[in-house]
């Protein structure tokens, strides 16, 4: 097992406030999900999540190492891929982590130039400038490491018109859409002292700048707590989080117990219509935490009016928060796995550039009622 170790000191950082949008990054491109089996994946993600498979390359396509689906929602792309024999470095990943996300692409105009100018300010490669050729173009990626196993792979398909990615098919499966239309955040965790480090790595290598600041006063219980940074380039989103001191086991550590390095905790998923995702989802059978029932008791005082029925906020279990720039609403999904890890939010705004600050403590003690009852509190 290798982690990624910070190679740019936090003193090479400049102020947070100062932006220098010198990669020009343009979206998420995709989230490569490193999986045991990639059919299962596939399956859950289009039956579970209304994600269409798109994409798929394996035995039939001559790649002899690992089978992969893409599957899209909106603007979203995700890559599901598991391998075909003990020795790859994939079936590695999984042995160690569980399904995980390795590869977080970010879209840019210009791969060289990012992994130049990354590497240069500490990034450690983990490939230099590549392309892949077909029938359909080019396809142009360079790499580097982020937290843990985790990569920022940059990507530029403008010469490509393919599926995906040479050695891709395309498929074509009817899907019940459920409205998942973007990735709104992507939360990474990492251990207790690196919070920092990761942000500091982020503004010095990547460009970005630090957003939002949440401490242990924010995000906490009587038993446990966390503190998280949120750092940003344009529409990219990434909150980091690290553990805090607390009487018990915080989620962060749970997390970091079964993943075994750092690594990202949860997908953000953006919605118009939350009430219509979330039903849908919930009889596809995708299971979500429950508050108790008093918090709706008082959610009317907090967050003031709302467009949505209180009633159907409360029978799906969504939070709401509000914000000086307006509201918004979310939901938290129980791990997509045995292991406690990965999981996904989805989330609708109505002006709000935040995260929920005002559901931290009902959301994080129903964290701990499931942490709980796994014997892990």
């Amino acid at each position: 097992m290798t982690t990624n170790t910070l190679t740019a000191p936090p003193s090479a950082a400049r102020s947070m406030s100062e932006e220098d949008d010198f990669l020009k990054l343009k979206s998420i491109d995709h989230v490569h999900i490193w999986t045991g089996n990639a059919k299962q994946a596939m399956y859950f993600w289009w039956k579970g999540f209304g994600f269409k498979p798109v994409a798929y390359a394996g035995l039939e396509t001559g790649n002899r190492q690992f089978a992969s689906y893409v599957l899209e929602s909106g603007k979203i792309r995700l890559v599901v891929s598991a391998a075909y024999g003990p020795s790859s470095e994939i079936a590695a990943h999984h042995l160690l982590h569980g399904d995980g996300v390795k590869m977080i692409a970010l879209a840019v105009d210009d791969v060289a130039q990012a992994h130049r100018v990354t590497t240069e300010r500490g990034a450690k490669s983990a490939w230099g400038p590549r392309e892949e050729r077909d029938e359909y173009g080019v396809y142009r990626t360079s790499a580097i490491y982020t937290y843990g196993e985790t990569l920022h792979v940059f990507v530029d398909r403008k010469d490509y018109a393919g599926a995906f990615a040479p050695g891709y098919r395309p498929i074509d499966l009817p899907t019940q859409p459920s409205g998942l239309a973007a990735i709104d955040h992507m939360v990474g965790n990492v251990q207790l002292g690196k919070m920092n480090e990761w942000v500091n790595y982020y503004h010095h290598v990547l460009g970005f700048r630090q957003l939002l600041h949440f401490d242990d006063k924010d995000i906490s219980t009587e038993y446990s707590a966390l503190m998280s940074k949120v750092v940003e380039s344009g529409r990219i989103k990434f909150p980091i989080n690290e553990p805090a001191d607390g009487l018990r086991k915080s989620q962060i550590e749970e997390y970091l117990d079964y993943y075994y390095t750092p690594g990202v905790q949860h997908l953000a998923l953006a919605t118009k219509d939350i009430i219509g995702t979330l039903k849908l989802l919930r009889a596809n059978g995708i299971e979500f935490l429950r508050v108790p029932d008093s918090y709706y008791e008082m959610l009317p005082a907090r967050v003031g009016q709302i467009k949505e029925s209180i009633e159907t906020i409360k029978e799906l279990g969504i939070l709401v928060d509000r914000d000086d720039e307006g509201y918004l609403l979310q939901v938290f999904s129980r791990p997509l796995q045995d292991r406690p890890t990965l999981f996904v939010e989805i989330i609708q705004r109505h002006g709000s550039r935040g995260f929920g600050k005002g559901n931290f403590k009902a959301l994080f003690e129903a964290l701990e009622l499931e942490q709980a009852q796994r014997g892990n509190l």
